[in-house]
């Protein structure tokens, strides 16, 4: 009777476990771009340029010509795009030359670097830390 009441009762912990696990399921990967990202929906718009071109990936192979991913397509350095050539490919921008001129494509277009600036009391001791041998 006690080993049948302990599977039971084991039974019931793994039910009331997965019942739990079930709104992280739901969610789904919380490491996936937004969906306007993948999909180029509404979201898009803050991450792609007018042309709807999207700089996903920018892969520099220890041999052979960089290339970058735009909007799912393999595109080497001084390949066409279109009617575009990829002219300039660094580790976060892709630069194409088309009939309308030149067109930055970011890695992370919607993030905005800034300088942080130490207070002086802070810079002053950082900088006596880096006088010692």
């Amino acid at each position: 009777m006690a080993r049948l009441m302990n599977a039971h009762l084991r039974c019931l912990t793994l039910l009331l476990g997965a019942l739990a696990s079930l709104p992280a399921l739901a969610e789904g990967d919380p490491t996936r771009p937004p969906a306007g990202w993948l999909q180029g929906g509404p979201d898009a718009g803050a991450v792609a340029d007018e042309g709807g071109l999207r700089l996903q990936s920018v892969l520099w192979p220890q041999r052979g010509k960089p290339v970058a991913i735009i909007g799912g397509a393999t595109v080497p350095l001084g390949g066409r795009l279109g009617e575009a050539r990829l002219i300039r490919l660094s580790e976060h921008e892709a630069v194409l030359q088309g009939p309308e001129g030149l067109t930055r494509l970011y890695l992370t277009p919607d993030v905005k670097k800034q300088m942080i600036v130490l207070p002086a009391a802070s810079a002053k001791k950082s900088r006596q830390g880096k006088d010692l041998p």
